[in-house]
């Protein structure tokens, strides 16, 4: 081989460890941020599901509430249904690189179970109940507080799939030896379940800081999330773009 030869092989093959990833990681790794960006529209600007409406309204407030967000909530949560798919896609890549731990592949099944079982409490319960309630104009109003409380407790309230989901990370990236995620994700993960069990009491509280709009049960975890969040999307970024191609994923 020439010397040019060489040396055109040799920056092809560092250009292609800098760009890293293959074309289906990389589409599944911009799935994050778009569905991130739509979930955001569609529960703080159309849902009005974020911040949560407060636990404490009557059922004539409860009701003047649907009617009064009846059109942004049947448009904000038609369209959820459309992209809640993608939350599969964004999840799978997280199992992806977790299957390329030196771990058992057990932690990236629990992860995909806990949060396919938590999408129920945890995201669909409300939007099927505020569909329900803006569904037929004028029912009776201690129905439409009902289907509030169901809606707005197992969203916020919903723990134990989403523990689960974190604590199987944070082992999985401690137990690491390859160092896929740094450890101190591990650490982000912990502080997600110490926020999902700061919700619990808003079974109990109808106001104050653990109400389901409360400071400690609802902002706090929130402000957690988003830092969560902002870090997996980062981690999955150079993850994806350092894993060599062709590289062999345990099943």
């Amino acid at each position: 081989m020439s010397g040019a030869a060489a040396a055109r092989t040799a920056a092809d093959a560092s250009g292609g460890r800098r760009r890293g990833g293959a074309v289906d990681l990389w589409i599944c790794w911009w799935v994050l941020p778009v569905f991130y960006v739509l979930f955001g529209l569609i529960f703080v600007l159309l849902a009005r599901v974020i911040p949560p409406p407060r636990p404490d309204r009557s059922p004539e407030e409860v009701a003047a509430f649907f009617h009064d967000h009846a059109a942004t909530i049947r448009i904000g949560f038609a369209a959820l249904m459309v992209v809640i798919g993608f939350t599969g896609v964004a999840n799978g890549l997280v199992a992806h690189q977790m299957k390329r731990m030196a771990v058992s592949p057990v932690f990236a099944y629990a992860y995909i179970a806990a949060l396919a079982v938590g999408a129920l409490p945890g995201c669909l319960m409300a939007a099927f109940c505020f569909l329900a309630a803006v569904f037929r104009p004028g029912r009776d109003p201690h129905v439409l507080a009902l289907l509030y409380d169901i809606g707005l407790l197992t969203f916020v309230g919903s723990l134990g799939c989403f523990t689960t989901q974190y604590l199987v990370l944070a082992l999985a990236i401690l137990l690491d030896r390859r160092r896929i995620f740094p450890t101190w994700m591990a650490y982000v993960c912990v502080w997600q379940i110490v926020t999902e069990l700061l919700a619990a009491p808003v079974f109990v509280f109808k106001d104050g800081p653990l109400a389901w709009d409360g400071s400690i049960s609802f902002y706090m975890g929130t402000v957690i999330f988003g830092i969560y969040e902002v870090c997996i999307i980062v981690l999955l970024f150079k993850a994806v773009r350092d894993q060599p191609p062709g590289e062999p994923v345990q099943d």
